[in-house]
């Protein structure tokens, strides 16, 4: 699989299966993170994968009602950053930036894996980071939920979510983000 299929095939689906992860899979997916591009080569991405049991289990009870499809998967990727870390040039704050950056190509190299990885915003941060140890002063931005595709829709999903499921949802059109040589949009 090419960049290009691995884009076009990645999908957030929720319906999800066991997936085997290992620490093979893991260090993969970091070595690809860590290639990605950062404001003067400062790499400010910080990840926590967890996958054994027992603290998966301790992370879903961090997840939101709505994220509860999430109990099926094999590993949640805890990603966040620090504002020290990275450049601050003016108003620019670039370590979000690049964090989601490395986390993008993290979640590509998964896919090209065979894998779903489902990025979360719905989830308490403050005791995800009491979980994870993940120090104050940084910010926990989102999980990543990882698993398999189930070809049959999950019970846990709710109507809308297997709605979603179905078919990719629309993009918008090139039209209303890409413009050429000047922006001309009213907003």
């Amino acid at each position: 699989m090419n960049v290009t299929d691995a884009i076009h095939v990645r999908r957030a689906y929720r319906s999800l299966k066991a997936a085997e992860i290992t620490p093979e899979i893991v260090e993969d997916l970091a070595r690809h993170a860590q290639l990605a591009a950062s404001c003067n080569n400062n790499q400010p991405w910080r990840y926590v994968f967890v996958y054994e049991r027992e603290k998966l289990e301790e992370m879903f009870t961090t997840l939101s009602r709505g994220n509860l499809w999430a109990h099926q998967s094999s590993m949640i990727i805890a990603v966040f950053s620090k504002e020290e870390n990275d450049c601050v040039i003016r108003s620019r704050i670039y370590h979000q930036f690049d964090l989601g950056m490395a986390t993008a190509t993290l979640i590509l190299r998964a896919t090209e894996l065979g894998l779903v990885a489902h990025p979360i915003a719905g989830f308490k941060p403050k005791m995800a980071r009491e979980i994870l140890g993940i120090p104050d002063g940084n910010t926990l931005l989102a999980l990543v939920i990882v698993g398999k595709k189930m070809e049959e829709f999950h019970p846990s999903l709710n109507e809308g979510q297997v709605e979603k499921e179905k078919i990719r949802p629309e993009r918008k059109q090139l039209e209303e983000f890409a413009f050429h040589n000047e922006y001309r949009r009213e907003e």
